[in-house]
């Protein structure tokens, strides 16, 4: 308990020291190109510790005001130019069967095609990932535990994975014991089987809109509908549509992804979430809660899951280690009711008989052994870095009038582009000139947001993604 009460002093206390520094540099004390004091200086000066004073200028560095030059120090940026965020839409006048996501598995298997630029699927590049820490656990758990790596995990899996992911949880202010966490193939395979738990063919699944296009086509999957309720792009899913929603519709689930949702990148607030719940628990509709991408701030602390209010078993929880750790692991996480623990498992057997092996307990291991806040620290910023540097150049390549959204975490871009532009065939167009990007209408159930596309900014940035976006501009 007291290192996380001290952790939770020292984290307001360097984004207080932010803040400060943050108003120094408006105020032109630091102006633009500036250096600041080392941090040394900097925290005799502020009177606060070496390490407050460091991390303060790397939550400075995430928030795109300083940048870091090696062996010199920290320097003030020149602030980017904002465009306005993209425009909410109207909400659905009723459910949907999916349509318009053919496209989706073209886009997917670019990542593959080494003579195509990807900024289409939210794969992070390898670079952004621990692959030679990975590589030392594969080897000494395939050396120390081979009897049970080449034998089957059933579900519900690994009994450590499974204690560690309890833990972390635990640490989000979640009641969650190891036996309420079943481990899956993936976080898409967790709200798979949350739904299977929650509807019957035919029923109707509110969702954000616009959402992604993986969410849409399991709903497509399981002969569901969904109802698009419009998603704000800095506040997140309208509460007001979808109290509407739920008065005129029955809706026997709602998936909302709660922290850094895709494509748009907004983070809930707390008391949103909270009212999210609440406003569900009043009409007796279960949340299935897509946290992904909720160990990937671009700044600040990592945010609670709406589970964590969750008292009365109203929340599957769902998540995974694709967007940090290694897409290729291929391990997720659901949460269930106790009430559906048994049934959960049933249908993850059902699906795939069981996680591989070696995949749980390497992840076990690798946050059993700390490796994973430290490696997160630095990710996090990679992250920041990525999107900054992705929107100055859409900000400055495309037309004026584009709109593009601003992430509060994980590692996408969600643009607007003005006119009659169709990204769907502009997209034909850039995969012929080598780049891939994903259409907005994959985001939506009814072919919504046909003039928007969302970019993939964890991409290793050289000459060639330069290159790219200059060929995507022209296409425009």
């Amino acid at each position: 308990m007291r290192k996380t009460v001290s952790g939770v002093e020292l984290m307001t206390l360097y984004q207080s020291l932010a803040d400060r520094l943050q108003v120094l540099i408006r105020d032109q004390v630091y102006p633009v190109g500036s250096r600041l004091p080392g941090v040394r200086v900097l925290a005799e000066q502020q009177q606060v510790s070496v390490s407050t004073a460091v991390n303060a200028c790397r939550e400075l560095e995430q928030r795109g005001v300083l940048e870091a030059r090696p062996r010199s120090g920290y320097y003030v940026r020149q602030p980017p130019v904002v465009r306005e965020a993209p425009r909410v839409t109207t909400a659905s006048r009723r459910p949907r069967r999916i349509t318009g996501q053919e496209r989706v598995l073209q886009i997917l298997q670019s990542v593959n095609n080494p003579s195509v630029v990807n900024l289409g699927a939210a794969v992070p590049a390898p670079e952004y990932m621990p692959v030679a820490t990975m590589e030392r656990m594969f080897h000494s758990v395939l050396r120390e535990e081979r009897r049970r790596c080449v034998g089957y995990a059933f579900p519900p899996g690994a009994p450590e994975l499974c204690t560690q992911v309890a833990r972390r949880l635990a640490g989000l202010q979640c009641e969650v014991s190891p036996e309420d966490v079943l481990i899956t193939n993936s976080c898409q395979e967790s709200v798979a089987i949350a739904l299977k738990l929650t509807t019957q063919p035919g029923d109707t699944v509110a969702i954000e809109s616009p959402t992604y296009y993986g969410l849409l086509q399991v709903i497509d999957s399981l002969g569901l509908k969904a109802l698009e309720i419009p998603t704000d792009p800095v506040e997140g899913i309208s509460l007001e549509a979808l109290t509407l929603a739920l008065e005129r519709w029955k809706v026997s689930a709602c998936v909302v992804v709660s922290n850094f949702s895709n494509p748009l990148g907004v983070r809930l607030s707390d008391a949103r979430k909270q009212a999210l719940l609440a406003l569900l628990s009043k009409h007796k509709v279960p949340l299935v809660e897509d946290d992904i991408y909720g160990d990937l701030p671009l700044s600040g602390p990592r945010p609670r899951p709406v589970k964590s209010w969750d008292k009365n078993g109203l929340v599957y929880y769902c998540s995974s280690s694709s967007k940090t750790l290694s897409a290729g692991l291929r391990v997720g996480w659901l949460v269930a009711p106790e009430r559906h623990r048994e049934k959960a498992q049933h249908l993850q057997f059902i699906n795939t008989v069981s996680v591989a092996t070696p995949s749980q307990l390497v992840l076990a291991r690798y946050l059993e052994r700390g490796h994973y806040d430290r490696f997160l620290r630095q990710l996090c910023a990679e992250h920041a870095r990525g999107v900054v540097r992705m929107t100055e150049r859409v900000t400055q390549l495309f037309p004026q009038q584009t709109r593009v959204s601003r992430p509060a975490g994980g590692f996408v871009l969600w643009v607007e582009l003005p006119g009659e532009v169709d990204t769907t065939e502009l997209m034909e167009k850039a995969l012929e000139a080598g780049v891939s990007f994903a259409p907005g209408s994959l985001f939506s159930a009814s072919g919504k947001f046909a003039n928007c596309l969302r970019l993939n900014c964890a991409v290793k940035w050289d000459n060639r993604v330069e290159q790219a976006l200059v060929t995507l501009s022209r296409l425009l």
